[in-house]
């Protein structure tokens, strides 16, 4: 047999290399800025056509390359980052393995200007899928103008699966947002399909943040900064009374990279531990600058996962800073030792009366003994009225042991005996009689009707939300689940989830078919969005309005809510619209699904009936009925099962019958 291990060519390992750095527009855009960023530009723009898939264009002002570098820069790794294995650790560049550009060179057309400040003139490279087409001399300004054309055009497979122009916008968005927070000292511009969507200016990373997500967090952030040997922390931390239930602003950095850790996520969380709900979370920017040999940035192949040799150290320093950020702007609640647990002592007047005056008059003498022993006995006044009850008596006359006086054993005096017998006293007589009591029939069943009593209400107690229908045989458990009896068996239906299949069958056939009914909101609620959130809410508009939303745009990313679904009208309308947002852009719900379904499961989430939710008879009949009539009932719009049958030989086998 002949050998079958050979080398791959050139052009085969860049678009491998590519699968995995590049995966959509937003990847080049990542690699595009941070090469600029590296060459020390001040100003960087990017310029977008059709969600970047047809141009992506970054046009900087830095240091620019020579005709030479200009052609060796989309050879694979090759690159000026770094020369030997031991400038790993110790990494001052974002790029570092020379695989951006021959990744971007082997899925797309490349047309290269640049040229260096002590050049006179610059140079103009072509390429096509890794194919080396013209280089030409070109008067150009100093810098770099890179533009991407026709996305993964020789890969028709790869090109099929981006997502819709506004999707892939958005994640171009948010790439550009985590791009511009960690350079707040540069100059961006952000152009899609000759729409200006940011222009940013130099500033600190408050007017960054300003810029980026909207004026309202000015005032909702405060600072936060320390400087120890291990780390320098500087950043914002939002108030705890302007954290969010959904769609936090999280960001770390560090050493001008972004970066994901969720060790130091936590750690931000337990600093607003008592102070913000369990369902709200903080918003935050946070800048960690360390020595590059204590990281690790070459674990991942988007180098946004960065492994530290000091975590647990700096986890301190970082909950310390926080929490000395808090109280020093009071975020905190203060305590005050001179109220804190003190007594609430009246001012003294002299001219008041003590108050007792205004007790009304009565002749209840709660000291008083009665003749009748019965417990509960109501004396009754010469006019009808009720006297209240007098003392209790259980049992025979006894004389107190440190008097001369008769008193009864259960006067107020004997206080043991007083609580005992109240203790045991019940609603079915003075005292539970014994149930192994049976001198008499009587006795016999007495004892043994109060047992089953006594039985029946501590199974009510143990399940308490367990309810049979006799109407329809239906059990409902736990206020989760329904069991009704099956052919072979029992069927237990997941009730959650069973709404959540009815409510998105409903929506699709909705979408496909006829409009929604509407219900009109007497006062319209506005919503302010992100650029990143009003681009995935423009490509949802003619599907929201299918189902019943009006919407009208008020301008600067602020929309009115003027009508909802008929079936989400007792829903928050804002907050609705805002999980619907959140499910079309995440990419891990429902993969591959077309924007309608995703709508249509993120409105039957906001519909659906929750754990919290006290289902009626009625309710659960019409549940099942519907639910049963569905073409493909066992499964939940997201693949989990919504029911399963307790077969009769499974009972058998558990009780061993």
């Amino acid at each position: 047999m002949s050998d079958v291990i050979r080398l791959l060519p050139d052009s085969v390992a860049n678009q491998i290399a590519a699968g995995e750095v590049i995966q959509r527009p937003a990847s080049v855009i990542k690699e595009l800025v941070e090469n600029a960023v590296d060459a020390g530009a001040s100003s960087i723009k990017i310029i977008l056509r059709d969600g970047g898939k047809n141009l992506i264009q970054v046009i900087d002002n830095g240091c620019g390359m020579s005709d030479t570098d200009a052609r060796l820069a989309f050879e694979r790794h090759a690159t000026s980052k770094i020369k030997e294995a031991a400038d790993l650790f110790d990494l001052h560049t974002m790029g570092f393995r020379g695989e951006a550009l021959p990744s971007i060179a082997a899925v797309a057309q490349i047309e290269l200007r640049t040229m260096r400040k002590e050049d006179s003139i610059g140079t103009k490279l072509m390429l096509s899928a890794s194919r080396f087409e013209s280089q030409e001399a070109d008067a150009c300004p100093v810098g770099t103008n890179l533009a991407v054309k026709n996305l993964f055009f020789n890969f028709p497979a790869r090109r099929k699966f981006l997502k819709k122009d506004s999707v892939e916008l958005s994640h171009i968005v948010h790439e550009f947002e985590r791009l511009a927070l960690v350079n707040p000292d540069k100059e961006f511009l952000l152009v899609h399909n000759d729409v200006t969507l940011h222009q940013l200016l130099p500033g600190t990373l408050k007017q960054r943040v300003v810029g980026l997500f909207g004026k309202a967090l000015e005032k909702q952030l405060i600072p936060v900064g320390t400087e120890t040997s291990l780390v320098k922390i500087n950043g914002l931390v939002s108030l705890p009374e302007n954290t969010r239930k959904r769609n936090p602003l999280q960001f770390f950095f560090v050493n001008g990279r972004n970066m994901r850790h969720p060790y130091f996520q936590k750690a931000v969380l337990h600093c607003y531990e008592n102070l913000i709900p369990a369902d709200h979370q903080p918003n935050f920017f946070l800048d960690f600058e360390v020595d590059p040999s204590t990281i690790d940035v070459n674990i991942h192949p988007t180098k946004s996962e960065i492994k530290f040799e000091n975590e647990a150290p700096i986890w301190q320093i970082l909950v310390a800073a926080i929490k000395e950020a808090l109280g020093k702007f009071n975020a905190v609640p203060s305590i005050d030792f001179d109220s804190t647990d003190a007594i609430d002592i009246p001012v003294f007047n002299p001219v008041a009366t003590p108050g007792f005056n205004d007790i009304p008059a009565t002749d209840y003498n709660p000291f008083a003994i009665s003749e009748n022993n019965n417990i509960g006995n109501l004396q009754t006044k010469k006019d009808g009225a009720v006297k209240s009850p007098s003392a209790l008596n259980f049992g025979p006359e006894k004389s107190h042991p440190h008097s001369g006086a008769s008193h009864n054993e259960g006067s107020l005096s004997d206080w043991d005996k007083l609580y005992r017998d109240f203790q045991a006293a019940t609603s079915y007589g003075d005292v539970i009689p014994d149930i192994n009591d049976f001198s008499t029939p009587a006795k016999e069943q007495s004892a043994l009707n109060i047992y089953a009593d006594i039985q029946s209400k501590n199974m009510t107690e143990t399940l308490p939300d367990m309810e049979l229908t006799e109407s329809s045989g239906l059990l409902r458990l736990r206020n989760r689940y329904i069991a009704v009896p099956a052919a072979k068996g029992l069927m237990i239906i997941d009730r959650y989830r069973a709404h959540l299949k009815v409510l998105y069958e409903k929506f699709i056939h909705l979408s496909a078919n006829i409009l929604g009914e509407s219900q009109q909101i007497l006062f319209p609620e506005t919503i302010t969005l992100t650029v990143a959130q009003n681009v995935i809410l423009g490509s949802m508009l003619e599907d929201v309005r299918i189902l019943g939303f009006d919407l009208s745009f008020l301008g600067d990313n602020v929309w009115a809510i003027n009508a909802v679904p008929a079936v989400l009208a007792k829903l928050n309308a804002a907050d609705t619209l805002m999980k619907m947002i959140e499910c079309v852009a995440d990419e891990t719900v429902l993969p591959g699904a077309d924007i309608k379904k995703r709508v249509a499961l993120s409105m039957a989430r906001a519909g659906a009936m929750g754990p919290t939710h006290a289902v009626t008879e009625d309710e659960a009949e019409a549940l099942l009925g519907n639910f049963l009539s569905l073409p493909d009932p066992a499964y939940s719009p997201d693949g989990k099962p919504t029911f399963f049958i307790l077969e009769i030989s499974e009972i058998n086998k558990r009780l061993q019958i």
